[in-house]
């Protein structure tokens, strides 16, 4: 999993993109030696040491890994896709988000509405 993810943060390095990871590990330090050790160079926030820590209990994360990839408005868009599929996910995104640059919401909208609440992507 990880070769895919370090191919995908170098190739969108200068892009609106960002991979951020949550690891449920108990031990902190363990995680800082794998990460370093395994070349993940993207954040990556603690769950307080379980997989039912404060971060997969907000986001309603059943199970190890799961993958949500969010538009630029912070809505899920994508749920647990992976290599060639994320890829893709992330580049439509990505162009749509370059097709609407520029472009302001319809009046009486609200852009960010529809951020994350804890059961989008189910």
């Amino acid at each position: 999993m990880y070769p895919h993810e370090r191919s995908l943060v170098k190739r969108l390095k200068d892009k609106p993109f960002a991979l951020i990871g949550v690891n449920s590990d108990r031990d902190r330090d363990q995680i800082k030696k794998v990460m370093k050790q395994k070349e993940i160079t993207w954040r990556s926030f603690w769950n307080g040491g379980g997989t039912q820590g404060p971060i997969s209990t907000a986001w309603n994360v059943s199970g190890w890994p799961t993958i949500y990839v969010l538009d630029e408005n912070g809505v899920i868009r994508f749920k647990n896709v992976r290599e060639h599929a994320m890829d893709e996910a992330v580049d439509s995104l990505l162009a749509a988000m370059e097709k609407n640059k520029g472009k302001t919401a319809p009046a009486g909208t609200d852009a960010g509405a529809a951020k994350h609440d804890g059961k989008k992507g189910e």
